[in-house]
């Protein structure tokens, strides 16, 4: 992970907004973004993930600095989460489990480039049919599908863990798990691990 990551919030007021960067001033590696210095990671605190939420993560994400983005909402259903994700969000919290230490560790992850997502949440997304999906993207991932040890890395990278705990969790080797993530990115020529976590949520085939 960085030394430091720069972070701005977007909220439903301007004291959330505040309490929200109180709760993230207690770690020394998130700074806020001041003046003219752009966010490596946008925290968007909502109530719930309504379409005008999905359209501000897609503008967020579309900025030309590509912030990434950590989605905080009073209510996430397993549907709202798999719409954020798709969208772009790399981390996902509710507001009623957002303590500071927390809030920066999925804030530290985005920026490194995990994707967290709260454990029973994951488990519901993984219950998420297959035609949640679109037919184009659920046919090439079923066609190819995943195995058994890529299966197991996407869940542990999903849970926001790093590569090195991934590693001692499933006792392979770093390079072992760096390499699982790299083929299956490279295989369906997907962005990164939150877009690989995503789309195979999507597809059904966590």
């Amino acid at each position: 992970m960085r030394n430091t990551v720069r972070v701005s919030v977007v909220a439903v007021d301007p004291v959330l907004e505040a309490g929200t960067l109180s709760a993230l001033a207690s770690s020394q590696e998130v700074l806020p973004a001041v003046g003219d210095e752009l966010p490596d990671v946008t925290v968007v605190v909502v109530d719930r993930v309504a379409d005008p939420v999905l359209d501000l993560l897609r503008r967020t994400r579309a900025a030309d600095h590509r912030p990434e983005v950590v989605l905080v909402a009073t209510e996430l259903s397993p549907p709202e989460a798999l719409h954020a994700i798709a969208t772009g969000a790399r981390g996902l919290l509710r507001r009623r489990e957002t303590s500071g230490p927390r809030l920066a560790h999925a804030v530290l992850a985005a920026a490194s480039g995990d994707c967290t997502v709260p454990p029973d949440l994951l488990d519901g997304l993984l219950e998420q049919r297959t035609e949640d999906a679109g037919a184009g993207v659920a046919d090439a991932w079923g066609a190819a599908g995943l195995s058994e040890r890529e299966r197991a890395v996407l869940r542990l990278v999903a849970e926001g863990h790093e590569t090195s705990e991934i590693a001692g969790r499933l006792s392979y080797s770093v390079r072992t798990v760096t390499t699982v993530m790299h083929n299956v990115t490279q295989r369906f020529r997907l962005r990164n691990r939150a877009h690989a976590v995503a789309y195979a949520l999507r597809a059904g085939l966590l």
